[in-house]
């Protein structure tokens, strides 16, 4: 008992190791090393007389030092910069008749939700005021298992093909020599993806710079599909609308806020928790049958192209609420794992090509970055009951009992689960390397280029210049490619932008 070991310093527990996982909870009251050994001295190294030199010996030293040069692990390629919070989502309204998913079974049924908002481009100390998309992923913990809806702050994306994704984020990012991020490699990356002119209206519009996470809207960005239990399949394109409204900086004040706070975004959704003002969002659908996807002038799964809202109004579906601070922020923000292709029954993809590269490409990058059994940790985990024959591997720290590891077994009783509908349209075509059809790359971008006030139509052409056309760089070529562009989106602002380079003897 505890009187006849004094280096016991918990009640007599179970001393089962698969059942206690390190936590908060199980802290001894004295300093132990990573073994569960006491350390009776915590600030001086073991030393060959009080001045040294240092005994190689020291195992306390030498596993404190490498646990901590083992702290950092790889940052996320894009989406570096985040921070995170947990609440619940909550059904509004009634959608079974689109969809068989468990998470929109009735209104009032609602599911536990963790989030991660993030910059894209940027390391993960950046500031968070950089005119940067944003991402806006969302787990929802289902009983059919999580749903991952991975978005971002703006409705569509530079590139509608993924083989082109890994170049423009090599663009997007710093010269690899001086580790600048340069405007002329952006426009000259662009000056041969036309179909990017539409995200670069919202990049470089005045809702470029979020005033923080909680005045962001969301979107699911890709086209997906809902099938109902009869199979009928729907597309649909999810918004996230915040009940607190939409709120940015302009260039101006993003300087000065990032000049007091490089952590603003961060610091803002926590405070705000934490005061008890939670942040809310209201989830909205657009939906189109298949049957009428060649019915418009542009392609439905095309992630550069947004569905007009007076041809497909946005329907309420539910509301999310963030109630809840993450209690371990490298544990529930850096090791958080989202993937498109985490969906559950009643929700599947679309044939959008970016989309089908995302869902390989997520999960392929947490594997790299958190190992092979990410999934195992608890904000990746699913918080249903699960059972398959994944086993062992680096760090796998499940306790697995079962004698039988394979599938089909008459020594174990787990079964097939029960079938639901899958897409089952049948395909017919050539395999090629192919752009879409209707790519229709300049009329969106147009359309809201028009929309704005002159003045804001002004800003918009100081960014694109001052920031890319007029870097000393980019060549008179590329401000010719760039200026056609532009005047197939719009007229006068091809001729408005033309003007600013020449006044500007270029």
């Amino acid at each position: 008992n505890n009187s006849q070991n004094p280096l016991r310093t918990v009640p007599n527990i179970d001393m089962d190791p698969y059942k206690y996982t390190a936590n908060s909870s199980f802290n001894s009251v004295q300093w132990t090393d990573n073994q569960g050994h006491p350390v009776y001295n915590n600030n001086n190294s073991l030393t060959v007389g009080a001045r040294g030199p240092i005994l190689l010996e020291d195992h306390q030293l030498t596993e404190k030092l490498a646990n901590f040069h083992r702290e950092r692990i790889p940052e996320r390629v894009v989406h570096a910069r985040g921070a995170s919070a947990k609440g619940f989502f909550e059904v509004t309204h009634d959608i079974s008749h689109l969809t068989c998913a468990d998470v929109f079974r009735s209104p009032g049924a609602q599911c536990p939700v963790i989030v991660r908002f993030s910059t894209v481009i940027h390391e993960r100390g950046s500031p968070e005021t950089i005119r940067d998309p944003r991402g806006f992923a969302v787990k929802f913990y289902t009983r059919q298992g999580n749903w991952d809806l991975v978005g971002n702050n703006m409705p569509v994306f530079f590139v509608r093909d993924g083989m082109k994704f890994p170049d423009m984020v090599h663009a997007l990012k710093w010269n690899p020599k001086s580790h600048i991020q340069e405007g002329w490699r952006i426009a000259d990356f662009f000056s041969h993806v036309p179909e990017a002119m539409h995200m670069f209206t919202f990049l470089l519009d005045d809702v470029g710079i979020p005033l923080n996470y909680r005045h962001m809207e969301g979107f699911g960005v890709h086209t997906f599909v809902l099938l109902n239990k009869a199979g009928r399949e729907t597309y649909v394109k999810f918004h996230w609308i915040p009940s607190c409204g939409v709120k940015c900086l302009l260039d101006d004040e993003a300087v000065m806020v990032g000049g007091k706070n490089h952590s603003h975004a961060t610091q803002d959704l926590y405070d705000a928790i934490a005061r008890g003002e939670f942040p809310e969002w209201k989830l909205c659908i657009q939906t189109m049958d298949p049957a009428d996807e060649n019915k418009f002038d542009f392609d439905p799964l095309d992630v550069t192209k947004t569905w007009p809202e007076e041809l497909f109004p946005l329907q309420p579906v539910g509301r999310m609420v963030l109630n809840q601070n993450p209690d371990n922020f490298f544990l529930e923000n850096e090791q958080l794992a989202f993937c498109p292709a985490t969906v559950v029954p009643g929700i599947h993809y679309s044939d959008d090509k970016l989309l089908q590269t995302r869902v390989f490409s997520y999960a392929d990058a947490q594997r790299y970055r958190l190992g092979g059994n990410y999934l195992l940790l608890p904000p990746n985990a699913p918080k249903n009951a699960y059972h398959n024959n994944h086993h062992d591997g680096a760090l796998n720290f499940t306790s697995r009992t079962e004698e039988v590891n394979y599938f089909p077994s008459r020594n174990a009783p787990c079964r097939h689960a029960e079938p639901f509908p899958i897409p089952s349209r049948p395909f017919g075509a050539r395999r090629e390397r192919a752009v879409i059809p209707k790519e229709n790359n300049f009329q969106q971008p147009g359309e809201r280029f028009r929309s704005w006030d002159r003045a804001r139509q002004d800003r918009f052409i100081e960014r694109l210049t001052g920031d890319l056309l007029l870097d000393p760089r980019t060549t008179n070529e590329i401000r010719r490619v760039w200026v056609g562009y532009l005047s197939q989106c719009d007229a006068d602002l091809g001729r408005r932008v033309a003007d600013k380079i020449r006044h500007a003897g270029m």
